[in-house]
């Protein structure tokens, strides 16, 4: 069997190998889902729901380990790591108290003689597609809901990072859920992979997280089956900061929502939009936080750790070097450790042209671009002038406008004075080219589930 090796990308040093698997591989990870589906199906909500608690419970207990993990395949910082653990095993907590909560509702036909019954049932079986940069938690966030709606899983991780999504899959099913309810698939092919799922007649369901492109792409195949799909994919999230706003706190924020995991998070600040009577003292503020960053792998203690590959550096690079090479001007930078790694200094730049690679297209990496704004239909136009609607950030003095600028922001989850939108109790997901669908909240659970409507005759 053809094994693909896994890489720490702050040292560059092999850590694992899992066998890289293919269309035959697949296909029976579809005849053991389909296998379970039933029985899984006919579990009680309430057993169902122990076993989640049982999950969430093992992530908790196994948290040293997955933070182990994460940081030797993923790079990520220590605390990065800890934070997504939590994060991750939340997910089964708070989907193991909504699965016996699914909707459903009773009433009598204005003509009469008829009873609508309205019922949940699980969509089937559902193909997950993961991405590297939370190994753990993009995996829960999708397992989730999925169990708790009585659907049986294939999952494929990012063959950057597949050796958390199979610890996972191991607490899965120590907690008791049966074999084959969930099966993982690990592969360097995934086009070959997630296309066998996609025309499998079995999967009823595909649910991914990556890039807008790849997202493109699965949804012109999934049209073809007409199959459920949710699609959380990419962002260019615009941070907003007003002339009254509290620059201690909007810093604050500002490190949290562009640094957090290096800046590779979808819900990341893409764009500084900071109004120009305290723009200069918002740069000198952050910059002097910025510098202070560790730069390193996570056994040395680091703050920030690695861009995922050599590719990710390259292209942060280019975009930063095109930016300056049109003006704008670098005024803070972190100094990057003597080490093999994929390392780029988180970067502070000002006078960055609007329409720099830089703000128009996502960065994923430690770089924070400012612009300034003068009036409100300026930033509003700056901050909507893109495709892609995930997430935004609004820092204001006064609540009442912060919230007035958040509603104006074409994006599906807005932080209000806070760095931070991620949540497991609230529903993730964006507008225009960012996704369709939500994941957590009760919205999650829906996700992985088809209303059924019976008709009875009640003359």
């Amino acid at each position: 069997m053809t094994l693909l090796a896994v890489t720490n990308p702050a040292t560059l040093e092999i850590v694992g190998h899992v066998p890289d698997q293919g269309e035959a591989e697949a296909r029976k990870a579809v005849d053991r889902a389909a296998a379970a589906a039933g029985g899984w199906r006919d579990v009680a909500p309430r057993e169902r729901a122990e076993m989640l608690r049982r999950v969430y419970e093992n992530l908790m207990l196994s948290r040293d380990d997955l933070v182990r993990l994460i940081t030797a395949e993923n790079g990520k910082a220590t605390a990065d790591a800890l934070a997504e653990v939590g994060y991750a095993a939340e997910f089964f907590r708070w989907f193991a108290e909504e699965a016996v909560r699914t909707d459903g509702s009773y009433g009598t036909a204005p003509a009469g003689g008829v009873r609508s019954v309205v019922t949940a049932r699980p969509v089937g079986i559902a193909a997950l597609v993961t991405p590297w940069n939370f190994p753990a938690a993009m995996a829960t966030r999708k397992l989730a809901p999925a169990l708790a709606a009585g659907c049986t899983v294939v999952l494929k991780p990012a063959a950057e990072t597949p050796l958390t999504a199979l610890a996972i899959a191991d607490l899965v099913r120590e907690a008791g859920v049966p074999g084959g309810v969930v099966n993982v698939v690990t592969t360097t092919d995934p086009a070959t992979v997630v296309g066998a799922w996609l025309a499998d007649p079995r999967v009823r369901k595909v649910s991914f997280t990556g890039s807008t492109g790849v997202g493109k792409v699965l949804l012109h195949q999934a049209a073809d089956r007409v199959l459920n799909t949710s699609m959380e994919l990419g962002g260019n999230a615009p941070f907003v900061v007003t002339e009254d706003a509290d620059l201690p706190a909007a810093v604050a924020g500002a490190m949290v929502a562009k640094f957090r995991n290096g800046g590779q998070a979808c819900t990341a600040a893409n764009r500084f939009l900071v109004h120009r009577d305290v723009a200069g003292d918002f740069v000198v503020r952050l910059g002097a936080e910025v510098e202070k960053l560790s730069v390193g792998a996570a056994a040395d203690g680091c703050q920030i750790g690695p861009l995922i590959s050599a590719a990710a550096v390259s292209r942060v690079r280019t975009k930063v070097d095109a930016a300056v090479a049109a003006g704008a001007r670098i005024t803070h930078r972190a100094a990057l450790p003597d080490l093999p790694g994929h390392f780029y200094p988180p970067t502070v730049l000002t006078d960055v042209p609007p329409g720099a690679d830089l703000v128009r297209e996502e960065i994923f990496g430690p770089v924070a671009s400012v612009l300034t704004w003068s009036t409100e239909a300026d930033l509003l136009a700056a901050a909507n002038d893109t495709e892609y609607g995930l997430a935004g950030y609004v820092f204001a003095g006064d609540l009442q406008r912060a919230i007035r600028l958040g509603e104006a922001l074409d994006a599906g989850m807005v932080g209000i004075n806070r760095g931070l939108v991620s949540d497991p109790s609230a529903p993730f997901g964006g507008v225009k080219q960012s996704g369709l669908g939500r994941e957590g909240a009760r919205d999650g659970l829906r996700e992985f589930q088809e209303t059924q409507y019976l008709a009875v005759d009640w003359s």
